[in-house]
């Protein structure tokens, strides 16, 4: 078996899992578009993990009940363990509205997990509300659904926060950017 450290040094970077968290239409799957572009074309390994690519297949069986979210919670963890291992960057872009599942995804992953909080105030991310879905929810159409009848446990200790609310986009994306080349560089 191979280990981290030689993929590591083959590929020129650490590797491990940036855990986006936070409310919908927060900004999560745009930034972490943005930072996958951005840290591909520094030559890195690294791969986006949202609902997009993977409630449609692999979690394709599940709904949005409390019990629902947390198994969508635990294959993305160990989704994103695999390819950590395989020495990708992993950016995952999920609500992952339960503190308790964000901490089983830290345990698992272990020393390669760094949460990021990627908020803007609920007002904010109904005014942006790209799929519709807080009209939805506001109508009683969408059960279940985090922010409005449902609830958000923020992080309380993220290594890295951006108010997406407060700071335009390329501001948020270079203050990650930033992060996840400090983070994921190799020991010189």
């Amino acid at each position: 078996m191979i280990d981290s450290p030689a993929r590591w040094r083959r590929q020129g970077h650490r590797s491990g899992v940036l855990w986006f968290t936070g409310l919908s239409g927060a900004g999560k799957s745009s930034l972490a578009v943005g930072l996958e572009r951005e840290l591909f074309g520094r030559g890195m390994r690294v791969f986006v993990l949202d609902g997009d690519n993977l409630r449609h297949g692999l979690n394709g069986d599940l709904g949005f009940s409390d019990a629902d979210r947390q198994e969508n919670i635990r294959r993305v963890t160990e989704v994103a363990a695999l390819f950590a291992q395989a020495g990708f960057v992993v950016v995952t872009a999920f609500i992952s509205p339960f503190r308790a599942d964000r901490d089983t995804a830290r345990r698992t992953i272990g020393d390669g997990f760094h949460e990021a909080h990627i908020h803007a105030d609920l007002d904010v991310c109904e005014a942006r509300d790209p799929k519709g879905l807080y009209v939805k929810a506001r109508a009683g159409d969408i059960a279940d659904f985090t922010g409005i009848s449902s609830p958000y446990e923020a992080p309380q200790a993220p290594e890295i926060s951006v108010n997406t609310g407060e700071q335009d986009f390329d501001t948020c994306l270079a203050r990650l950017v930033d992060y996840a080349v400090r983070a994921f560089a190799l020991p010189v």
